[in-house]
């Protein structure tokens, strides 16, 4: 039977799982009465509820003599280091872009990474059925892109399928009417290259990527790049220290992917994509081989972090009552557990014992980590995000930056390029391709995109749509605006009353509502000024016997601004913190007492001044 791997590629919301589901449907992959959700790839609870795919997933179809194997990859740049590995195992890419919106950021990054490793190229023009879509005008972006990203000859011809994923159809021309998917299947196995297949050679894998089974332990998934494997064959783990002296193991199961299941195998040959479990240390990016020839496979190199956050033990006066896991030595373990699968992300310990810096590709790639934590029951507290910043040739300081592309109705783009300015930005392009939506693309230190997304959001009355991805270190840009407003921190212990709140919103933005729980320096609300305020949400109304026609009336007000984590990583400023638990998000002061915040901010006041 003849093999092609093959990775689908997007940038987020183009449509990439929605046509794998077609496929799977298609070819056969589930019975004719089969009850199958939408998105079926999406399996993470996670990735359901926020609509984007966030781990890589393998699958495979068999199309007439041909099986051919999918990777349905995440969209989103934040998670492109798991992009990166899974490009390894494949031959080919099919790279899907929206008819209406064309090749976004994210297209550009994945492609580029694709074509450096010199992967067949397949373009599907998705959504042909959107109104407004022009897949012409899509097709000769793409092509640009190629040129612009110095592909191949054989890449520039890389062969065009339109397609409504959708509808589940798709079609070579635009002149001809669309039917199924059999025009698309046909060309996956018409250009797509047959994975090597010297199954007679000493066996070789890369681990591309690692699952996780209660009774086997974990599993190293990765295409055989040479030789067979069999059940019960003894191998060897090589590690990237080369110091280091192999680990043997023997190979206890070995699985292949048909559709959504993993199936067991007694062998499995070159070309092949398969889970094998077994092996004791098994990492993302090593070796496994024959044990007579020991020969290292290039590793998988991942972009570096842009972003760090501080993860800290909750110290808060709530501590201990939600989470199931509290302690410094649970929340390292759990940290180091993630390390074993998120390539991309980065772990290192701080002065303070309860401490840990952790670093990854963005806000998002963060907090997805911190809301799989609290899900299972850990309990933490999170600071301000900070860029990582690295040292120049000349010594002189380098920040990062993003590339930054908005798409916004006429009428508010005047907003938006004022808002801009001061966080530092540089326009690069602006188009107006003609559909009611001006494409402004910037530059912009990653510093400068801190907050900004609810802030556009609100400007733009929801009608805007915002992306972006790492670009380049470049230098230092200077000091940037904080946040505008204040916070009101409460100075109380207790239970929050609808009179305290009432006397407060008129100015102020709530996070509380009536009955919450309070503590000495948490946060209630934003201030409608500059400068924090202490206040008393406990306060309670003074019962007296006097009566007037106002006293009683009933109290209106108004609902709490509900944060999420990537809303509160984006707001807080650097002398607060956010309280994550399985039930709550909580901010607060780092210093919970209102007269050692006075005192740290005179002793910063003096050294200002001695500067």
């Amino acid at each position: 039977m003849e093999i092609r791997n093959i990775a689908i590629i997007a940038h987020v919301d183009h449509g990439k799982t929605t046509l794998v589901d077609k496929m799977l449907r298609q070819a056969g992959a589930f019975r004719e009465n089969q009850v199958v959700a939408e998105r079926v790839m999406d399996s993470n609870p996670l990735e359901r509820e926020r609509g984007i795919t966030i781990l890589a997933k393998n699958t495979s179809i068999h199309w007439k003599s041909t099986k051919i194997n999918i990777v349905d990859t995440p969209g989103h740049a934040d998670f492109g280091g798991e992009v990166e590995r899974i490009l390894r195992m494949v031959d080919g890419v099919l790279l899907v872009v929206d008819a209406f919106d064309g090749p976004m950021p994210q297209t550009r990054f994945v492609l580029r990474k694709a074509l450096a490793l010199g992967r067949q190229v397949i373009v599907c023009i998705n959504k042909i059925d959107r109104p407004g879509a022009d897949p012409m005008r899509v097709h000769e972006e793409v092509l640009d892109l190629l040129i612009e990203l110095e592909a191949n000859e054989n890449q520039l011809d890389a062969p065009v399928v339109y397609a409504s994923a959708r509808e589940g159809t798709s079609t070579m021309s635009m002149e001809e009417p669309a039917v199924n998917l059999t025009p698309l299947f046909e060309t996956i196995v018409k250009h797509v290259p047959a994975p090597p297949h010297d199954a007679a050679g000493p066996f070789q894998m890369l681990i591309s990527t690692i699952d996780y089974s209660n009774y086997l332990g974990r599993m190293a998934i990765g295409r055989i790049e040479r030789g067979t494997v069999h059940v019960g064959d003894t191998v060897h783990l090589l590690s990237v220290d080369h110091a280091k002296k192999p680990l043997a193991g023997r190979v206890t199961k070995l699985y292949g992917f048909e559709g959504l299941d993993k199936i067991e195998v007694p062998e499995a040959s070159a070309g092949e994509i398969v889970a094998l479990a077994g092996l004791e240390g098994v990492e993302i990016g090593l070796t496994i081989t024959d044990v007579e020839h020991p020969e290292r496979l290039e590793g998988i190199a991942v972009e570096e972090p842009t972003i760090s956050v501080d993860f800290l033990v909750n110290n808060s006066p709530f501590a201990g009552r939600d989470g199931k896991y509290v302690t410094s030595r649970q929340i390292k373990e759990r940290l180091e557990k993630e390390l074993e699968r998120n390539v991309a992300l980065r772990v290192e310990d701080t002065d303070a014992t309860d401490t840990w810096t952790v670093s990854g590709r963005g806000e998002l790639h963060l907090s997805i980590l911190m809301e799989t934590m609290r899900r299972e029951g850990y309990e933490f507290q999170v600071s301000r995000p900070r860029v990582i910043t690295h040292v120049g040739p000349n010594g002189e300081r380098l920040e990062p930056y993003e590339e930054l592309a908005i798409d916004v109705p006429d009428e508010f783009m005047g907003t938006v390029i004022e808002k801009l300015g001061p966080r530092k930005a540089e326009m690069l392009e602006m188009k107006n391709p003609g559909q009611g939506l001006v494409r402004l693309l910037y530059r912009i230190p990653a510093r400068g995109l801190f907050g900004y997304r609810s802030e556009f959001l609100t400007d733009t009355r929801g009608n805007g749509i915002i992306h972006h991805r790492f670009l380049e270190y470049g230098k230092w840009a200077g000091a940037l605006e904080g946040r505008g407003r204040g916070v009101l921190v409460s100075m109380e212990h207790g239970t929050i009353v609808a009179f305290a709140l009432g006397n407060l919103q008129d100015r102020s933005t709530l996070f509380v509502a009536p009955g919450d729980e309070v503590y000495e320096g948490m946060v209630v609300g934003e201030n409608s000024r500059p400068g924090d305020m202490d206040v008393n949400p406990t306060k309670e109304k003074k019962l007296t016997n006097m009566r007037s026609k106002s006293a009683d009336d009933a109290i209106s007000l108004e609902p709490p601004r509900v944060l999420t984590l990537e809303g509160a990583l984006e707001y807080i400023e650097d002398d607060e913190l956010i309280e994550v638990t399985p039930k709550s998000i909580r901010l607060r002061k780092r210093s919970l007492l209102a007269t050692d915040r006075k005192r740290s901010s005179r002793e910063a006041k003096r050294e200002r001044a001695s500067l």
